[in-house]
């Protein structure tokens, strides 16, 4: 099945009879042949506490199961699209920043400060809400949104990475991470002290950082 990059803000995917895959609601922009879509809370192969932890962190806008024949191209709110492909690890997303995945993947939570609950654990901090965040595991492709633009950047253990809370995306691999407080370095490129954090990833991996710290 698979995403085909049509331009940075449009992906086509290949529906074919007996898959399917997942996208986040109102992500349809058209499609051609036989394609069903429903309205799914579950999710992947995530089950039960897939769902319950996507309603606890107020994540519980249903997903869409897309199945049968056909081509379908999907893009939301002109953001920016990046794909990637999972051979076996898992990635670490906010779920409001899923596109679409193929159905291989299962799907899961993580808890708030758990490792991986990176945007969790920003969250949690700055303002006291998000107690999860989505992990999607296997072999398969996902699309996930971002603003500006996004860059792989890669983690080593000789080299950690420090990155801006609002400008993370994603990250996948044996990766720890720590959040702390920046004062100085926020108020020095003049941010102010409402956003002090940053977000140090360390071991072995690859985060994904977006241009902008817009909101989604």
């Amino acid at each position: 099945m698979g995403f085909r990059e049509i331009n940075s803000k449009m992906i086509e995917a290949t529906v074919a009879p007996g898959q399917r895959l997942f996208s986040q609601r109102g992500a349809m922009l058209a499609y051609q042949g036989e394609v069903s879509f429903t309205p799914n809370l579950r999710g992947g192969q995530g089950g039960v506490m897939s769902m319950i932890g996507r309603r606890v962190a107020n994540e519980d806008t249903p997903l869409m199961t897309v199945e049968g024949s056909g081509t379908v191209l999907f893009g939301h709110g002109g953001h920016h699209i990046q794909v990637i492909h999972l051979s076996g690890d898992t990635l670490y997303v906010e779920a409001d920043r899923l596109l679409a995945f193929e159905g291989t993947l299962e799907q899961g939570t993580v808890f708030l400060g758990s490792q991986g609950g990176v945007m969790g654990m920003v969250r949690g901090q700055v303002s006291g809400q998000g107690l999860f965040t989505t992990t999607l595991k296997g072999h398969g492709a996902v699309a996930v949104m971002a603003h500006g633009g996004v860059i792989e950047v890669p983690i080593t253990p000789q080299r950690p990475v420090h990155v801006d809370p609002q400008a993370y995306v994603a990250h996948h691999g044996d990766v720890r991470n720590k959040l702390s407080t920046a004062l100085g370095w926020r108020d020095m490129v003049g941010r102010g002290s409402g956003e002090a954090f940053q977000l140090e990833l360390s071991g072995s991996g690859a985060v994904y950082v977006q241009a902008s710290e817009e909101k989604l």
